[in-house]
């Protein structure tokens, strides 16, 4: 058998590992959570026409320089596609924002308000259920900092338990990022004709979102392992202490 020392040292270090975890996965939440990166995509929008300085392939342009004079006949020379301009777009959990053609920045409204109405009540659960994620791991972060501070005082002393149960209501984010998807693709859909894109993916908060589930998944399977570990070993004790207590009690010392 492993010396005490290796085996504490062996706690230790596990406990370490489902600590960092579990801040790593609180991170990736909420860096996702408050993000507007979740999907990335562009649309087709016909091209403004040209005004004062405006030059370029994003804007569309008169055969005669007195474009402001309205009995000018003024003729257009783009056609089909060429009459249309792709423009950027990401939109999150709480907002959605396109780029302004010609112009610098970008112009954002709520994701809520695209929604259809009948979808709604999913993206609403979806929120409660990413908000309660970042509630339970925060909970079961301050309890493994706790346990660490304390485990040297009182070996004994484990909130291992609890947390195991905290960390597999984790699936809650699972549940979470998979109605945001349905509830997307719904809009994409349905949604009001000049915000549906032409072409979307998944962004880069995302795949962060889907990183922190399963770093919150990482975290219990450590806290199993460390509590499984430590479970097998007081039993262990406990037997070698009432072997050792039968064997005085038979022959005692005189």
């Amino acid at each position: 058998r492993m010396p005490d020392s290796v085996t504490a040292a062996d706690r230790r270090q596990r406990a370490s590992a489902a600590l960092s975890l579990s801040f790593l996965s609180l991170a990736f939440s909420i860096t996702a959570f408050s993000s507007s990166y979740w999907c990335e995509g562009t649309r087709k929008v016909a091209k403004p026409f040209c005004t004062g300085q405006s030059k370029g392939d994003h804007c569309i342009r008169f055969n005669s320089p007195d474009a402001n004079n309205s009995n000018a006949v003024q003729y257009i020379w783009e056609t089909g596609d060429d009459k249309f301009v792709d423009q950027k777009f990401h939109a999150g959990i709480w907002y959605s924002c396109e780029e302004i053609i010609n112009e610098e920045g970008e112009k954002c409204r709520s994701f809520i308000s695209l929604t259809p109405a009948a979808d709604r009540g999913v993206l609403w659960l979806s929120i409660v259920a990413e908000l309660l994620y970042i509630i339970l791991l925060l909970t079961g972060a301050i309890l493994m900092s706790v346990e660490m501070c304390y485990y040297k005082e009182c070996p004994q002393f484990t909130f291992s338990n609890v947390l195991i149960i905290f960390y597999f209501l984790g699936l809650l984010g699972m549940v979470a990022h998979m109605m945001y998807t349905t509830v997307f693709q719904m809009t994409v859909n349905l949604g009001p004709e000049d915000w549906r894109p032409h072409t979307w993916d998944y962004g880069w908060s995302y795949c962060l979102a889907w990183a922190s589930f399963a770093c919150c998944m990482a975290a219990a399977v450590t806290t199993i392992n460390k509590y499984t570990k430590t479970i097998l070993e007081f039993k262990h004790k406990r037997k070698t202490l009432e072997r050792s207590l039968k064997i005085k009690y038979k022959f005692p010392a005189h």
